[in-house]
């Protein structure tokens, strides 16, 4: 039984039901074929037994034809003798009847065999039509298959994308960002101060040498020493 006979021996729901827990559609659908092609070989080989017996039965009509129609010149022949007295009449119409009668029985072996021909020859046609439409069937559905692959092969992509995108937390990526804008601010300003408060450092030391400079008494005491050694 293929896998759609199968299918449809459960009810409607229960069929959409199996259908949902299917894992993997495409491995199914590829099964699905498989048992149809099962089908169509199984069906060809009944198409091939019926003609084999449809070819039979035209012989066995063919058989029984030629068997009445011996039988019919058998009869013919008797009765020339009869005539001819060559054989008695009582025996030669004694044989007759015997022929005749095989005859009949030919003719009703030819006529059953033509009869049964006849109903074989539907069948060939009825199984004909079915292996026809399984061929169109199969056909139509390899060619499905390539398209359903195809929109597997996509909706597993974005299927893999979403569920990426649907993992990330866009609004504290970005604020994630924005503090890292803010601490590079922060950085730079930093940076700045430092460089100011250098310049702060270096004025200061200039000031201070200034400032010492400004207060050396050196000249002053060579003055006063060289006013002393004059009052000498």
């Amino acid at each position: 039984m293929s896998i759609f006979s199968r299918l449809f021996k459960v009810t409607q729901a229960e069929a959409h039901d199996l259908i949902d827990k299917i894992e993997n559609p495409i491995k199914m659908f590829e099964q699905a074929i498989r048992d149809l092609k099962k089908d169509l070989s199984e069906t060809m080989k009944a198409l091939a037994q019926v003609k084999a017996q449809g070819i039979g039965m035209g012989r066995d009509k063919k058989k029984y034809t030629e068997q009445a129609e011996d039988w019919e010149r058998k009869t013919v022949l008797l009765l020339q003798k009869v005539e001819e007295g060559s054989i008695s009449r009582e025996e030669g119409e004694r044989l007759a009847k015997e022929a005749l009668l095989k005859k009949d029985d030919a003719l009703k072996k030819a006529n059953t065999a033509s009869v049964n021909a006849e109903k074989q020859t539907e069948l060939i046609g009825k199984l004909t039509v079915q292996v026809e439409k399984l061929q169109r069937t199969i056909s139509n559905q390899e060619n499905e298959l390539i398209t359903l692959k195809a929109r597997a092969r996509t909706a597993q992509s974005m299927k893999k994308i979403n569920k990426q995108l649907s993992g990330i937390d866009s609004s504290s990526t970005i604020n994630m960002l924005e503090r890292m804008k803010q601490k590079i601010d922060e950085d730079e300003s930093l940076a700045e101060a430092y460089g100011e408060m250098e310049g702060l450092t270096n004025n200061l030391d200039s000031e201070i040498d200034r400032a010492l400079s400004s207060n050396d008494t050196t000249g002053d005491l060579l003055l006063a020493e060289f006013k002393s050694k004059l009052k000498k």
